[in-house]
């Protein structure tokens, strides 16, 4: 069993190494002496997370729950963290500030503690889970009970690293790029198959373990499995349509619609639905199970599409009408009266226990319309072979015309790459570029706006890192109306709060258009927003889709390019 004091240390190491190669190298060691039942958890831990990403537990510690469990550990008044937060500009010192001042004769939460010197990882995952099951009544103050357990069984040392846990913020540069490589380091894998596993699985906890007791023929019989969900494959902005033909030749056309991604999972008579975020949406889209129940002919299915609300004429509704279908958990059955969806269906990743994956996608594409049925809520979305740059103008005016965002331009060759974005998928649409941003900070508003958050601070992702990199704000435009959903929305998630300027847990994902990208030296991403606004808050993305740092990068280029 391996204390928690043994992976505090290694994160404070790894902290203050500065070499991607170094980082791997010190998790890659980590990963290698943990027991096999604890090599799931510290996966996920290293990287500042407690579940896997498909996984519907959520921890659910907001910045609240977490200053109360640590002044009551530590003896001392809410007021006083919130001074310590202050002064540290870090939730992990506070937490280690807080409990060095603890003295001698403090009363600890005698009535949870181990009789153990150590509390080991297990025991601290162990309680994240059981904070993660409070729910009801009195789940409030069961979570800082489970909190304060760990905070009084754990060192200062161990204590830092518990709080950012408990936030998933751990703050030590280690993200799915590194982890990826570590586990090809530990235990003798090709990188490039322990990243194909994760794809399929969306759980690096559990390509590690495989990788483990397997080695590289068990990463490589890792599949799709039924009900867990796996990365969608994305599309990459073309500049235009010509540029498009000249990267593809010959291209299937579909439409681009304005809806939201669902991934559905057919399994006999049982229907899952899961959202680009890959949460399960299931019983907010009853109309959309009764529609793929009775018009998709397969035993078993894994498809993926996109729900789109429609108006009484039969066009797009906005965007945030269906995010209230997708949000809904009660009356749901009214609210799906009240706005209807239609699903299309545009690729089949999985079939009666065949994964179809590495087919080129006119062969799923023709596998895709032998099992489904055209309805009035269900269809298989129109393709179109062509590569003639006036026909594809015409169906992209088509689209417009409709009411949709523009359109889809595939190679007919590719695979399904899941989680991948590349030149296989390309998209089109007329409006201002926009970037898929997460927000991670805020500055509280002046004036009449002093209870609101606003001007938002923006970041992208260096996967390899796992950190997100500062690129701008975005602050004009919003309604008051819209800062108070927003300062509600963000609410729970806030970590640190300094005077006017507060740091935000990264969840939220933000659409942000711009005038141009430029370089800058005030922004560690090395680059910023010229003009930024909000074109819509994307709850159906999920962190995993915010922009990287390399796509920043290929922009800028283009940019130039251009001018």
């Amino acid at each position: 069993m391996t204390s928690f004091r043994e992976f505090a240390q290694t994160c404070e190491v790894i902290e203050g190494t500065s070499g991607s190669l170094d980082m791997t190298a010190l998790v890659a060691e980590l990963l290698g002496k943990v027991t096999p039942e604890e090599l799931p958890v510290v996966t996920h831990f290293v990287m500042g997370e407690i579940f896997p990403a498909w996984s519907s537990e959520e921890i659910g510690v907001g910045a609240g729950i977490l200053y109360n469990a640590l002044a009551k550990s530590a003896g001392i008044s809410v007021s006083d963290i919130k001074e310590l937060v202050r002064e540290t500009g870090d939730i992990g010192k506070t937490a280690a500030s807080a409990l060095k001042k603890v003295s001698s004769g403090q009363a600890t939460f005698s009535a949870f503690m181990d009789e153990s010197n150590d509390i080991s990882i297990l025991e601290v995952f162990e309680r994240f889970r059981d904070i993660s099951r409070s729910s009801g009544k009195g789940s409030q103050s069961s979570k800082i009970k489970h909190l304060q357990y760990l905070f009084n069984s754990a060192s200062p040392e161990e204590v830092s690293y518990i709080a950012r846990l408990a936030v998933e913020e751990l703050r030590i540069g280690v993200g799915e790029g590194i982890v990826r490589d570590a586990i090809s380091l530990a235990f003798d894998v090709p990188s490039e198959e322990v990243e194909r596993a994760f794809m399929l699985t969306n759980d690096l906890g559990l390509v590690a373990v495989t990788a483990r007791e397997g080695g590289r023929d068990a990463v490589l019989s890792l599949g799709l499995e039924l009900n867990r969900p796996i990365r969608m494959m994305l599309a990459q902005i073309t500049p235009s349509l010509d540029a498009a033909v000249s990267d593809l030749g010959t291209a299937a056309i579909e439409w681009k619609f304005d809806g939201a991604r669902v991934q559905i999972h057919k399994e006999g008579d049982n229907i899952t639905l899961f959202s680009r975020r890959l949460e399960n949406i299931t019983e907010s889209l009853p109309d959309i199970v009764e529609a793929v129940r009775e018009n998709v002919d397969a035993e078993s299915a894994i498809l993926d599409g996109e729900a789109v609300a429609i108006d009484a004429n039969g066009r797009p509704r906005a965007f945030q009408d269906i995010l209230k279908r997708f949000r809904r958990k009660y009356d749901v059955q009214s609210t799906a009266r009240e706005i209807p969806l239609i699903l299309n269906l545009f690729d089949i990743m999985y079939l009666n226990g065949e994964e179809l994956l590495d087919l080129p996608l006119l062969q799923r594409r023709a596998k895709l319309e032998g099992c489904v049925k055209n309805g009035d809520s269900i269809n298989v979305d129109t393709q179109y072979l062509t590569d003639d740059p006036e026909k594809i103008l015409e169906i992209y005016n088509d689209a417009l015309k409709a009411g949709h965002e523009g359109v889809m331009i595939k190679n007919p060759e590719s695979p399904y790459s899941p989680g991948k974005r590349g030149k296989n998928w390309l998209k089109k649409k007329p409006v201002m570029e926009t970037l898929d941003l997460v927000v991670i900070g805020a500055e509280w508003g002046y004036g009449r706006r002093t209870s609101f958050l606003g001007s938002y601070a923006l970041a992208c992702h260096d996967p390899d890192t796992g950190r997100f990199l500062p690129v701008g704000r975005v602050a004009t435009g919003f309604s008051d109306e819209q800062l108070a959903e927003l300062t509600e929305l963000f609410s729970d998630l806030i970590v640190v709060e300094s005077g006017t300027e507060v740091e935000i847990k990264p969840e939220v994902i933000f659409e942000v258009a711009f005038e141009e990208i430029q370089k800058s030296v005030n922004y560690e991403s090395g680059y910023a927003l010229r003009f930024p606004r909000l074109v819509n808050v994307r709850s159906d993305k999920s962190v995993e889709d915010v922009e990287t740092i390399g796509r920043l990068e290929e922009m800028y280029l283009v940019q130039r390019e251009r001018n």
